[in-house]
């Protein structure tokens, strides 16, 4: 069995009497590499939410969204996705440069399904990637340490109108941000 679970997690699963029951989803779901139906949902996704952690210890979660397909699988163990232009924060990106530990968690709200993505992150403004993805700031790529597939009880059902005119492709000029225009940050913004 491999170290999935912390001691806190095996005292809780001891407290509720689920740890036979944790063990059998290690055993079953719980793999470190991508299988054809895995990469076929990721690439599938149009967003997915990324968990980072500052240098004081503070998690963080950012939605990220682009066209379907804009999470490549690289292999069997890797992954990446573009960064593009955003509040200017640099949350995430910041945040994996000082702690490279990531979570993932790809949904689909129309058929209740998620996925789970643990893995260590690296942020590059010259991956060779960069010039497959119009108007991309980096480069993030995850090497895959823990993949399943988490219960869509609680997963309400939602469908998607359409994707956001926001998401950058290639011929089309991207809109800004009506808050880009706002006074008080006008003289803040950076050159294009």
């Amino acid at each position: 069995m491999n170290d999935f679970y912390h001691r806190q997690n095996r005292n809780l699963q001891d407290q509720f009497g689920t740890r036979p029951l944790a063990d059998r989803i290690n055993e079953l779901i719980i793999t470190d590499e991508l299988d054809d139906e895995a990469r076929e949902f990721i690439t599938g996704r149009n967003m997915f939410f990324i968990s980072t952690v500052d240098e004081q210890g503070r998690p963080t979660v950012s939605y990220k969204g682009g066209a379907a397909g804009f999470v490549r699988v690289i292999d069997s163990k890797n992954i990446a996705f573009p960064l593009y232009d955003g509040n200017g924060m640099f949350l995430s990106a910041g945040n994996i440069n000082n702690n490279n530990n990531v979570g993932l968690l790809f949904m689909d709200f129309e058929n209740p399904h998620r996925l789970r993505v643990h893995g260590s992150a690296t942020v590059s403004t010259d991956d060779e990637l960069m010039d497959q993805y119009h108007e991309a700031q980096m480069i993030v790529r995850i090497k895959v340490r823990d993949i399943f597939i988490n219960c869509p009880r609680y997963v309400h059902s939602a469908q998607s109108k359409e994707e956001s005119e926001f998401v950058p492709r290639e011929g089309i000029e991207t809109p800004e941000p009506e808050w880009k225009s706002w006074e008080v940050v006008a003289d803040v913004l950076p050159d294009k």
